[in-house]
Formats: structure tokens, C-alpha cells, sequence
């Protein structure tokens, strides 16, 4: 598939530093356009906090869904969610506004979530039936407005230290909304229940939906490529014949199935493992405000490193904070919440750095390529390592012999193992394999 040419980046000798070494600027894009792109990053931060983190407790507690059937389902729609973001990517390329698709999407998304987390059912048949329809919109909306904010991201400036800028204030402003997210269902839900919450969150979550979108129309259009006539099938083809792209997506699928697992099961080790689950959304909110706070360190760094090897320094910073967790117990709320401090400050390199790098592998070489193609098969990557993370860590867990207010100690010692060593082992993969990008980016070049 070709495109052609907009606002050309550095290419020829420039191109290395695009991965490993500082860049100077080219130009900046406005603060007030800056931060009416980036708002809309908050309603979609505080729709996937909910969906990823409480939802597994929410029906598996609260409404006593059976874990193992809930893993599964859970599995199954975001596996068929997922095969579906490279063709909306596709697609979006094809339309004629981004900002047009998402403001179709948001109304459906704030719809969806309250379907979801206000409930009419209550037996487990019904129930289950229920939460796959809404769920099924919730993320269909969710996609096709994910996708596009993203590409448009990647569309407004060719300069590669400014796409970081730009990620940085969209992801920031998203952490911002997860921080609202994970605080809100403490404060609007009863003591030591925060999942009831969650149903006047659902509709709070819509009105705030509703206005973010209305800002976020006043934002710039980016210049928009003409894609060449194509099948719909090669559209989805063309990101994956990239051998770089396909490197890059290997790290960010590994780290990202690192990170996903400890976001499914927190809420079940905070309650069970430490037993402070009237803390939870204190714990939740201290590892968002660290990363926030972080974030403008990553954009400096990888400025003067290169954003590959501020990723690396941030993945490795992950690994020494979380490690200790697997050693928690009862009562040590003390030390997960400075781990919380830690590893939150290196979330910040996982959030800002991954799509301003995709974004310099799409225009490398001075050309706008598909780039709602690419960011689909991005999203479909993200959804794999939340679906993985679900999928196989509740069973796995159901059959070790955990089940949610355990106190048994082997399924409290699987529990922890599965919950902080495993994503350590799988976040060392992910600095291997981030180092075999960099070789090859360098020799692409």
C-alpha cells in the first residue's frame, strides 16, 4: 500500500537517532491544540481501568459469577475484540475524519459502561449473557475511538521529539483520568466495598464522556495521507510486512503481558495477600499519581538517549521495584505502597515512549503510511496482552486452588508468585528483545 507524501520527517543520516540518540526539534504544537487533542485520552483511561482492573472482582465477587467461567468469557471477547482492530484501522484510514469517527464512538462507549457496570440480571446465565453484549459494545467503541486518537497523534507533527511531547500530554492526561477512575468507586461506593461504586461511576463516567468530546472537536485536523486503492486484506497485510514494525510490536506484546497481569489480579492481592482492601483505591491512586509525575522524565531522557534506551532504563527501573511484592504479606502496606511509588514512576516510559517509537517506524522514511492500520494491529496488541493476562492467570489461579477471600497459604504463595515474579521474568524478555530492535533499527537506517 502506498500514500502520499505530507509533512516529511528526517530521513538518510538522521534517521538512527530516531531510536537511539537525541534529536533536536523541529517545531512545537500549541499548548491550547496540544491539550484539546490530549483530553480525550481521559474518558478512554477511565473506561479501561474499570473494564481491566474491576470488572473480573466486580462480577466475580460482588454478583458471584464463577472465576473460571468468567476467565474464559473474558478471553473469548477480548480474542474476538481484538481479530477486529486491524480491519476498523483499516477503515479509519479510508474515512475522511478521525475526530468524525470518534465522536460516533464516544456516545456508544458511555452507553456501554453503564450497561455494564448497572446490571438488569442477576443470575449467572442472564447475567453472563448480559455482560457479553455490553461488554461486546463497550469495546467496540472503545476501539474505533482508541485507534483514532492514536493515529491522529501520530499525524500531527513529523518531528520525532515532538510525537514524544505529543504522547506524553495524551498519556499523562490518561493517567490522570485513571487516577479519577481508581479513586471514584472508593468515594462513591460503601465501606470496604468499593465495587458498588461502581455503578454511579458508570453514569458520572458517561456526562464526563460527553463533554470531553465536545473539546476535543476543537482540536487541529492533522494532514491526512491519500491512501492508494487497495483491498481491505492487503490494508491489514501491510503493517506486519514491516520487519521493524513486526520487532517492535514483539517487545511491546511481551512488556505489555508483564504489565497486564499484575493489572488483572491487584485488586485480589491487595484483598487477600495484604488484606487492606479499604486501601485499595489509595494504592491504585498512589501508582497513578507516580506515574504521572514521571512522565515529563521519560520525555527528557529519551530526548537526550534515544526513546529505545529510555525504554529499556524504564523497563529495567520496573523490574527492581516490583520484584519485592512476590515477598508481601498481611499487614505491609508500608512497602507496596512505596512499590507502588516506584514502579508507578516507571510507567510513565511504557505509556509515553512504545507509540511515539511506532510512530517513527510508520514515517521513517518521510512518508505518511496507513497509519490507523498500524495503530489497529497496535490496539489488537494491547487487547492480546490483557486477554493472555485474563485468560490464563484466573484459571491458572482456579486451578493452583485460589479463589477470591483465600487464606489458604499455597494459594496465597500462587497468588503472589503469579502476581509479581512472573511479570519480572517476562519484562527481562521484553529488555532482550528491545535491544534486538535497536540493532535492527540501526541497520535499517
Amino acid at each position: 500500500m502506498t500514500a502520499s507524501r505530507v509533512d516529511t520527517a528526517p530521513s538518510g543520516p538522521l534517521a538512527p537517532s530516531l531510536f537511539t540518540a537525541p534529536i533536536a526539534p523541529l517545531g512545537r504544537l500549541p499548548t491550547s491544540s496540544l491539550a484539546a487533542y490530549g483530553l480525550f485520552g481521559m474518558p478512554l483511561a477511565m473506561a479501561a481501568l474499570p473494564v481491566y482492573v474491576h470488572l473480573p472482582k466486580f462480577y466475580g465477587g460482588q454478583l458471584g459469577v464463577d472465576l473460571a467461567a468468567l476467565g474464559v468469557l473474558l478471553l473469548l471477547l477480548r480474542l474476538a475484540d481484538g481479530v477486529l482492530d486491524p480491519l476498523l484501522g483499516v477503515f479509519s484510514d479510508r474515512a475522511r475524519s478521525r475526530k468524525t469517527l470518534i465522536a460516533f464512538a464516544a456516545p456508544v462507549l458511555a452507553l456501554g459502561m453503564v450497561a455494564l457496570f448497572v446490571p438488569v440480571p442477576r443470575e449467572e446465565g442472564p447475567l453472563l449473557a448480559w455482560l457479553g453484549v455490553s461488554l461486546a459494545l463497550v469495546y467496540l467503541a472503545f476501539s474505533v475511538a482508541t485507534i483514532n486518537h492514536n493515529a491522529w497523534g501520530a499525524e500531527l507533527s513529523a518531528d520525532p521529539v515532538e510525537r514524544t511531547r505529543i504522547t506524553a500530554v495524551r498519556e499523562g492526561l490518561a493517567l490522570i483520568g485513571v487516577i479519577m477512575a481508581s479513586v471514584a468507586p472508593t468515594l462513591f461506593g460503601t465501606p470496604g466495598n468499593p465495587e458498588s461504586g461502581l455503578r454511579t461511576y458508570a453514569w458520572c463516567f458517561a456526562g464526563f464522556t460527553l463533554c470531553c468530546t465536545l473539546v476535543m472537536l476543537r482540536a487541529p485536523a492533522a494532514p491526512r495521507p491519500t491512501i492508494a486503492p487497495g483491498s481491505v486484506w492487503s490494508g491489514m497485510r501491510a503493517p506486519l510486512a514491516d520487519p521493524l514494525f513486526r520487532r517492535l510490536l514483539f517487545v511491546f506484546l511481551v512488556n505489555g503481558i508483564a504489565s497486564a497481569i499484575p493489572a488483572t489480579l491487584v485488586l485480589f492481592f491487595i484483598a487477600d495477600v495484604l488484606r487492606e482492601e479499604a486501601r485499595q483505591g489509595l494504592f491504585l491512586a498512589l501508582y497513578f499519581i507516580a506515574g504521572a509525575a514521571g512522565m515529563p522524565l521519560w520525555v527528557r531522557l529519551s530526548a537526550r538517549i534515544g526513546k529505545a534506551r529510555a525504554w529499556a532504563v524504564g523497563m529495567v527501573a520496573a523490574i527492581v521495584a516490583f520484584v519485592w511484592a512476590w515477598g508481601l504479606g498481611p499487614g505491609d502496606t508500608a512497602a507496596f505502597a512505596t512499590i507502588c511509588v516506584m514502579s508507578g514512576l516507571a510507567l510513565g516510559a511504557d505509556l509515553a515512549l512504545p507509540p511515539s517509537l511506532l510512530a517513527d517506524v510508520i514515517g521513517r522514511d518521510g512518508r505518511a503510511h496507513a497509519t490507523g492500520a498500524h495503530f489497529g494491529v497496535w490496539t489488537l496488541a494491547t487487547k492480546l496482552n490483557l486477554a493472555l493476562a485474563a485468560g490464563v492467570a484466573l484459571p491458572l489461579l482456579a486451578a493452583l486452588g485460589y479463589a477470591p477471600g483465600a487464606r489458604d497459604p499455597s494459594a496465597l504463595a500462587a497468588l503472589a508468585f503469579v502476581y509479581a515474579a512472573l511479570p519480572c521474568l517476562l519484562k527481562i524478555g521484553a529488555v532482550a528483545a528491545l535491544f534486538r530492535f535497536q540493532s535492527a533499527a540501526r541497520r535499517s537506517a
